[in-house]
């Protein structure tokens, strides 16, 4: 059976995910078969694998540094926000329905223990080192009795816990403190150190800090890390924005992402910020869209209620008459969805309204269906019309996350032809260009993804503005391949591994 770590927080967006990603890639760079685990995960950024099942990003980001494929059983529980405090809960990559915080903190989630049981004795039998992310903080008594992912994971195979502080935020000592003491003793003794994130500044001046902390908890310091900025890696939480946004500088190229309120899946325009010549604003309520050189609307969970806003906050009528004078923009996903002429909701899957008219930039509709379409699809395109590229892939890949079926009232060129989906061969059309040009549709997340087409996509911007194009291409999964090794390299140098490899039990 595998040796076991679990990282937990005195708080969310502490560092958990990045330093469970840290740890596989570690682990992994010493020879070890190594697996990310997560038994439930709230977020609106997902990914499906090619099984077709959804799950968590964080957890996508831990598999590709373990040197894995993503699987459902690394995050078995996926809460996806609805609005009005509830989620879409995602069971083994599938939806079971959705709930209220009540009804599933109370009625559900120790239903799904079993399932999370099952998911930790099969990664266990097949990795030599399992690597758990807790989820919050496992000092929240309000929740404690039905937690399926702090404490009663780490106790039902022993794990070790190290408890991790923000210490960029304040408060670090404190939070680190009062969470041990609000813990119960067999769940203290679980945890075999404290980790102080995101520090900033001269280590020699904290050192007193954390003698007086090992001095009070009787738990070691087993590091502090540096804070480390943008690392280059996938994102799961919307929180994540507010730190891109302070990011942002002029460049030739200028794209505007709408930052609706059910925002999900913005790690679709990660490979674009990553664009030396590029840069990328997300638009929040009342921020000026401006005259950016391309507008994307992105995915969202819940189509009506992020159109409802766009219009509402003034942003459609911006939209359309910024398509008017020549901007170009696309949808993608439940922005796509937006992009037509009306959306209809007959079973009341995201609202009670029956159908809503959407922006009329693409002659479509779309109906909402109550099974939802995951797969992961390789396609292509000929000819590609959007801003005039001409351009032609016969080998792009990216995945779907839909419960809506769009229709075209005319006939269009589309985006993108799909060949596969969940591996079986297909033949299918996804998506829509306006004649002119100047609008496109889809429903594949992650297309920018694919360098050729990322780079043909901001050439064509470029020329629009009469500057020249550029010749390189960037390698994206070259890119990602670095960070995790860089980020890997910061946490070593940054925490006791003797230690850690002792509590884990593999030396």
């Amino acid at each position: 059976m595998a040796k076991s770590i679990m990282m937990q927080g005195t708080s969310s967006h502490v560092g958990k995910s990045i330093l469970t990603t840290a740890l596989c890639r570690i682990f992994l760079q010493d020879g070890y078969t190594v697996v990310p685990f997560k038994a439930q995960n709230m977020a609106l950024n997902s990914y499906v694998t090619k099984a077709g099942g959804e799950m968590g990003r964080a957890q996508v980001a831990q598999a590709e540094a373990a040197g894995l494929e993503p699987m459902v059983e690394m995050n078995p529980v996926l809460l996806k926000p609805t609005g009005n405090s509830r989620s879409q809960v995602i069971v083994m990559g599938r939806p079971v329905g959705n709930m209220s915080a009540a009804e599933y903190h109370a009625g559900y989630s120790l239903k799904a223990l079993g399932v999370v049981q099952e998911c930790l004795h099969k990664l266990s039998s097949e990795f030599e080192v399992l690597v758990i992310e807790g989820a919050g903080s496992p000092a929240e008594v309000n929740l404690k009795a039905n937690d399926i992912v702090n404490m009663r994971v780490a106790k039902l195979i022993n794990a070790p816990v190290l408890l991790i502080a923000d210490i960029d935020r304040g408060g670090a000592l404190a939070s680190v403190v009062g969470t041990l003491e609000l813990l119960e003793p067999d769940e203290r003794s679980l945890v075999k150190g404290i980790i102080i994130n995101k520090f900033r500044g001269d280590i020699k001046l904290l050192e007193p800090a954390l003698d007086f902390l090992e001095q009070k908890t009787g738990k070691p310091v087993v590091g502090v890390i540096p804070y480390l900025g943008d690392l280059g890696i996938d994102d799961e939480d919307s929180v994540s924005l507010d730190d891109k946004q302070q990011q942002v500088a002029k460049s030739d190229v200028n794209i505007a992402v709408l930052r609706t309120p059910k925002i999900s899946n913005f790690t679709d325009f990660d490979s674009l910020e990553r664009e030396a010549d590029v840069s990328v604003r997300y638009i929040r309520q009342g921020e000026e869209l401006g005259n950016p050189d391309l507008i994307i609307l992105p995915g969202s969970k819940n189509t009506t209620e992020d159109l409802l806003y766009l219009r509402q906050q003034g942003y459609e009528r911006q939209i359309q008459e910024l398509v008017r004078q020549g901007t170009p923009v696309v949808g993608i996903c439940g922005g796509y969805q937006m992009l037509g002429r009306e959306i209809h909701d007959p079973e009341h899957t995201e609202s009670d309204m029956d159908s809503i008219t959407g922006f009329g930039l693409l002659d479509t509709e779309t109906t909402f269906a109550a099974d939802k379409i995951t797969h992961q699809v390789t396609g292509c395109c000929n000819a590609h019309s959007f801003l005039g590229m001409n351009y032609s892939d016969q080998n792009l890949n990216g995945y779907e996350i839909h419960m809506g079926r769009t229709e075209f009232r005319t006939p269009v060129e589309h985006a993108f032809a799909i060949t596969t989906r969940s591996g079986q061969q297909i033949t299918a059309q996804d998506g829509a260009i306006r004649a002119d040009g100047l609008v496109m549709g889809t429903y594949l997340h992650g297309v920018f993804d694919n360098d050729g087409y990322r780079r043909a996509l901001i050439n064509a911007l470029r020329m629009k503005k009469g500057l020249q194009p550029i010749t390189g291409v960037e390698d994206t999964q070259a890119r990602k391949e670095a960070s995790y090794n860089r980020l890997a390299s910061v946490v070593r140098d940054s925490l006791n591994m003797d230690l850690i490899y002792t509590v884990t039990g593999l030396k």
